[in-house]
């Protein structure tokens, strides 16, 4: 059986998290920039969930060439999930999370041990969520530096507990934490992947998207898995007759007149949705359920409407699109919500509540979406806003401390 070759120095980087792409673009995005400043000498192996969502991710970013797997000559990206299940007080779920620990504690130990027995140094980089706690529950059993990447303005439930475990290990956030945990924590910006920055004009974003150059674009995303509410607000939206107010006694015009529309629906079934679009005069229609040119979308986008996970108003920031941000409304510390706070404040986007109810939603949001659509000006204000927020270089920053650069 051949062994793999030895590389003098090599160092690997285990990334755990997954779950969500939320997690995961994160993990690329750092992991580019390793490859970047160190070059041969840097190797990444990404522990994820046996989830769909995190195959398709790790798969289309194998794949992505550098745009994708990492900006510095297109390393493969190499993935292994691991049995991990989320925490949870309901029994069934209890007991999968149970049975899942220890599995995953042997998985990131084997390895750790691979890596150690073709010479190569390990560091762990959590990323959050339940992936990532028993793999650093592994680190420290086999005495391996971890880092912690915090990317929500409220840590959960792992980040708190991995924080408490790693003393002396460091811990960066790509959000403002209000918290006495976060006191020594390192703020560092936004950590946005090559992937999700197109460096093209938005007109040549449009045409290679199939879109026309010209003419204004709203983009649509529920984050990586889509979004049940955010598609039938949508759609209400663009079938309402009373998006945009009017004289009583005068025709309601198109709601979309003149717009092209992407959206990304996730796996729900998306005809009714593009169907509803082109009658409310939408110009051009793409709405699919996965999205792997992001980059490419947020570039094309005059306005966006959004989940406000961390990695959407990171790359929100870092195109300098205009965003009306829509929180997830089940989280009971409502962190999606304080995620946006930073381009709520600046004005560049705008955050209203996802009342669940499409109908509810539409009473409450229609206005809003309809007076940003309707307000080129407002649209260019808010851009420059964003843009005077600074860079979004904290992909670079975190991996310049992994590599012991700064």
């Amino acid at each position: 059986m051949p062994t793999e070759q030895k590389i003098s120095g090599e160092r690997l980087f285990i990334f755990a998290g997954g779950g969500t792409g939320g997690h995961l673009y994160p993990g690329l995005a750092i992991a580019e920039q390793l490859w970047a400043q160190m070059g041969e000498r840097c190797s990444c192996l990404f522990l994820c969930s046996t989830r769909a969502i995190d195959r398709r991710v790790l798969e289309a970013a194998r794949h992505g060439g550098a745009d994708e797997a990492g900006g510095a000559g297109g390393q493969p990206i190499k993935f292994e999930p691991i049995a991990a299940q989320p925490l949870s007080v309901r029994p069934l779920a209890l007991l999968r999370f149970l049975r899942a620990w220890g599995p995953s504690i042997r998985s990131t130990r084997v390895a750790i041990a691979t890596a150690r027995a073709r010479g190569a140094s390990v560091h762990v980089v959590a990323m959050g969520g339940f992936v990532a706690a028993p793999a650093v529950q592994a680190a420290i059993a086999e005495r391996v530096p971890v880092t912690l990447v915090n990317l929500d303005a409220v840590p959960g439930k792992a980040n708190r507990w991995i924080a408490g475990r790693i003393r002396g290990g460091k811990v960066f956030t790509a959000a403002m934490v209000d918290d006495p945990i976060a006191r020594e924590w390192v703020t560092v910006p936004p950590i946005v992947r090559a992937g999700a920055r197109a460096k093209c004009s938005a007109a040549e974003a449009r045409a290679a998207l199939g879109l026309a150059e010209q003419g204004p674009t709203l983009m649509v995303t529920g984050g990586s898995q889509g979004a049940g509410s955010v598609n039938r607000f949508l759609a209400g939206f663009a079938k309402s007759e009373h998006a945009h107010s009017k004289p009583a006694h005068s025709k309601p015009e198109a709601p979309l007149r003149g717009w092209q529309v992407l959206h990304q629906s996730g796996d729900e079934d998306n005809r009714e949705l593009a169907a509803a679009y082109e009658q409310a005069g939408a110009t051009k229609v793409v709405v699919t359920k996965f999205v792997d040119q992001m980059g490419l979308w947020w570039r094309a986008a005059d306005l966006a409407v959004s989940r406000c996970g961390a990695g959407s108003v990171a790359e929100a920031w870092a195109s300098g699109c205009p965003s009306l941000f829509l929180p997830y409304p089940f989280h009971k510390d409502e962190h999606q919500r304080r995620n946006a706070v930073v381009l709520e404040r600046a004005g560049g986007a705008v955050v209203v509540t996802d009342l669940v109810d499409p109908a509810r939603n539409l009473a409450a949001n229609a206005s809003v979406l309809m007076g940003l659509l309707g307000d080129e000006a407002r649209r260019t204000a808010m851009r420059r806003a964003i843009e005077g927020l600074g860079p979004v270089d904290g992909a670079a920053r975190v991996a310049r401390a992994l590599a012991g650069t700064s």
